[in-house]
């Protein structure tokens, strides 16, 4: 995994020094505890360098069960959040499901509307579904979807939202000055005067005053656990049979939003349970959503892995709110037949495609602005695309963190004039959220609004106060890492030995899984020879290649290693230093090892 290193950077490598493989840290004394409690001395390795400093039990996270979860009575709110929700359920009001555009709130969208339509029998007609439009609206409660939302006739009484609205009290006042209450179910970090105070109630781990053990469920967990809760009360009263079912077929969902949103995926027992259950729902292939992308991935693609949830299903639900309205990706996962479902699919693969190359573009031109920012030896990116699409400044974030180990924010011209709207990524050892919270205590007229958590967050700046804002983050962005410079990484798990290189060694690390973000998948790295190689793609920027470290060659694919046109440096009979993960290749029901290639130089 490419990451940064805080170690400083040597200027003569220039500004865009190649990343370096270099064995990632481990807790020796955790490695030694795994290994005592059961674990192969691989699988210690592979713990040990993903949970530093690691001191509870590690049955949880290893062995992954729901029975780790935390009661949602715990979360501080839920209890007055359910017993609103189930007043509206008994009084049969109409009810506004709000809630973000991305995969986590689609999949948040999906268990609420669900839950009160399929357990709770509130009549489809009485449920109104909210998303606000990326490009025309912004994110969570904005001003364009509370007054779509006013204009609703009949108008509901109560809206509940999911992954977003911990940040909006002016909207939420807006929508109690009208008579609707507003459930805020939420998990991105809160504003420093805490909870929206018009909100009738705010369910979110990351509350200051909230008991539930873990802070970093993702948004659709914490709209999981409310309606569990909702489900308790209603029994409760009376109004719904004990034998009513339980919400945990939606943990499907609950996986896909987890993974998409990359929250932690290392010491959250949280997560890791629902990622593993889900996942094992979803592999049922009961939901026509599982069935028709399993055939549009192949045969071959079955079972889901949470690398499935990740690359496949997550960026082509995300592709569609990031060009148009998300509306097609939620009939995607409502989808009741395989034929519906089918066609709304085919929307959001052509949406892809297009957000592929949309975002091919405005990485080079991010590439070439950040090149002066390098050389004047700044810490941290901030990119503005005139003529760039905001449904793609987080994917190019990404990419330049990969290129340039710095943490980076992309913003391009917002629907408001005089506005721009960012997304933002950041490095292993910097919390953007934090970042971003300090830069407004420096100049608050220039980031009137910003959101999110450690890895990624959003922002609102004035187009005017864009050099103001530029200068305040790197300030923030300087007090948190010091003076050293940055340099992009690639940490590897060591290396293995020729007889390791086996379907039976991907069957032991597999057993540690889900990997995701904090427990990313092992990387390992070696000297191979190059048996054969060949470029392959309909742009030939990737290669297929045979590699050796003993008498037996390993078939590699090495993914973008090329530019569309560019030549290898290296061909066969040279040695080749690469860090690679294990993979298995299925085809026609036959299995075999093969390597992927992150990182690769001739030597």
């Amino acid at each position: 995994m490419s990451q940064s290193s805080t170690a400083c950077a040597d200027p003569s490598e220039g500004l865009a020094p190649r990343p370096r493989i270099e064995p990632r840290p481990r807790d020796e004394a955790l490695e030694a505890r795994a290994r005592a409690e059961g674990l192969t001395p691989l699988q210690a390795r592979v713990l040990a360098g993903r949970l530093p400093g690691h001191t509870d039990e590690l049955a949880p996270l290893v062995s992954p069960s729901l029975r780790h979860l935390a009661h949602p009575e715990r979360l501080a709110d839920a209890r007055r959040a359910a017993e609103r929700i189930a007043q509206a359920v008994v009084e049969g009001e109409h009810i506004g499901i709000l809630t973000d555009y991305d995969v986590d709130g689609i999949t948040s969208h999906v268990v609420i509307r669900r839950t009160l339509n399929e357990l709770f029998g509130v009549p489809e007609a009485k449920l109104h579904s909210l998303i606000g439009h990326r490009i025309f609206d912004g994110y969570g409660i904005s001003l364009p979807l509370v007054e779509r939302t006013l204009k609703l006739s009949p108008r509901p009484s109560l809206v509940i939202t999911a992954d977003c609205g911990s940040s909006d009290e002016p909207r939420i006042a807006r929508l109690k000055a009208a008579g609707l209450d507003v459930v805020v179910s939420d998990h991105h970090a809160l504003p420093e005067e805490g909870p929206p105070a018009s909100a009738f109630a705010t369910v979110n781990p990351t509350r200051d005053d909230c008991d539930y053990p873990d802070p970093t469920i993702a948004g659709c967990m914490v709209a999981w656990l409310t309606m569990s809760l909702a489900r308790s009360v209603l029994i409760e009263w009376g109004v719904l049979a004990a034998s009513t079912p339980k919400l945990s077929p939606w943990l499907s969902y609950v996986a896909l939003g987890t993974v998409a949103d990359c929250v932690s995926l290392g010491a959250s027992a949280a997560n890791r349970a629902v990622v593993t259950q889900g996942l094992a729902l979803i592999n049922r292939m009961e939901a026509a959503c599982w069935r028709t992308m399993a055939e549009r991935l192949g045969a071959d693609s079955v079972p889901f892995d949470a690398e499935t949830l990740a690359f496949q299903m997550g960026p082509r639900i995300n592709a569609r709110s990031r060009l148009d309205d998300p509306y097609a990706a939620l009939h995607f996962m409502l989808a009741a037949d395989d034929a519906t479902a089918a066609r709304h699919l085919e929307t959001l693969d052509q949406d892809n495609q297009s957000r592929k190359a949309i975002e091919a573009d405005m990485a080079e031109q991010a590439r070439g602005l950040a090149r002066p920012r390098l050389a004047a030896g700044e810490q941290a990116l901030v990119i503005y695309l005139e003529d760039g699409h905001p449904g793609v400044q987080g994917i190019v974030a990404s990419r330049l963190v990969q290129a340039f180990g710095r943490p980076t924010l992309v913003l391009t011209p917002a629907a408001q004039a005089g506005m721009l709207t960012g997304s933002g990524r950041s490095i292993e050892g910097l919390h953007l959220r934090d970042a971003l919270q300090r830069t407004f205590a420096l100049a608050p007229e220039a980031l009137p609004r910003f959101g999110g958590h450690r890895g990624a967050a959003g922002v609102g700046v004035p187009m005017a106060a864009l050099e103001s804002f530029r200068a305040s983050f790197l300030q923030a962005v300087g007090e948190q890492l010091g003076e050293c410079e940055l340099y992009p990484s690639v940490f590897t798990d060591g290396e293995l030995a020729q007889g390791q290189l086996s379907l039976a060694t991907l069957d032991e690390l597999e057993a540690l899984g889900p990997y995701g973000r904090e427990f990313d998948a092992p990387l390992f790295e070696g000297e191979f020879l190059v048996e054969s190689l060949r470029p392959v793609g309909a742009e030939g920027n990737h290669l297929m290649m045979e590699l050796s470290s003993g008498p037996v060659a390993t078939r590699a694919i090495w993914f973008r290693a090329l530019s569309p046109g560019e030549l290898p440096t290296f061909g066969v009979g040279d040695r080749l230093r690469c860090a690679y993960k294990l993979n298995r290749n299925r085809w026609r029901g036959r299995e075999s090892l093969q390597l992927m290639v992150e990182h690769g130089e001739a030597l």
